[in-house]
């Protein structure tokens, strides 16, 4: 063994059986993925064997940098290459589509059955202290009713509510 081999297309098997293991070797250690690491060793030596008319011989350190080369350059096209898959997403999307009308038929039924009974004018008010955020003073002054009775009919609404919602 010299320092130096040839480079010919006869005695590119001998060269892969000298050099594989240490290509191989170096792929696995850049690349931790088995499959990545047997495609990149053959990248590695036909990029090699294209290149042969241009050399007077290799040696292993010739083998080493093509082969960190062709790793990196795996990694480089991979990373480039990443996205979420668009099946993924709409699958995704759908499901968090579906679970929002789930979640608002859910809160409809049971908007509807507390205000099943309620009086017109406490539901205008629910509506006016939480959905809209006005305080008790100025859902009273809306309403034209006195605090004390705004509070009472809410108070009894959400007990209503809690009932329902098995609180």
């Amino acid at each position: 063994m010299t320092s130096t081999d040839s480079v010919s297309l006869d005695g590119f098997g001998q060269l892969y059986e000298k050099y594989g293991p240490m290509v191989l070797r170096r792929c696995r250690h850049l690349l931790k993925d088995e499959d990545k690491a047997l495609d990149s060793m053959q990248d590695t030596f036909v990029r090699i064997m294209e290149r042969r008319e241009k050399m007077s011989g290799v040696c292993s350190s010739l083998f080493y940098t093509v082969a960190t080369n062709v790793c990196l350059n795996r990694i480089r096209s991979d990373s480039v290459r990443w996205a979420p898959q668009i099946e993924n997403l709409l699958d995704e999307f759908s499901d968090l589509k579906s679970m929002h009308h789930e979640e608002k038929i859910d809160a409809n039924l049971f908007l509807e059955y507390i205000f099943s009974d309620i009086r017109e004018d406490t539901r205008c008010m629910a509506v006016l202290h939480y959905v809209d955020g006005l305080t008790l003073e100025e859902t009273a002054a809306e309403m034209k009713m006195s605090v004390s009775g705004i509070r009472k009919r809410l108070a009894g609404l959400r007990k209503k509510a809690l009932e329902c919602g098995g609180e």
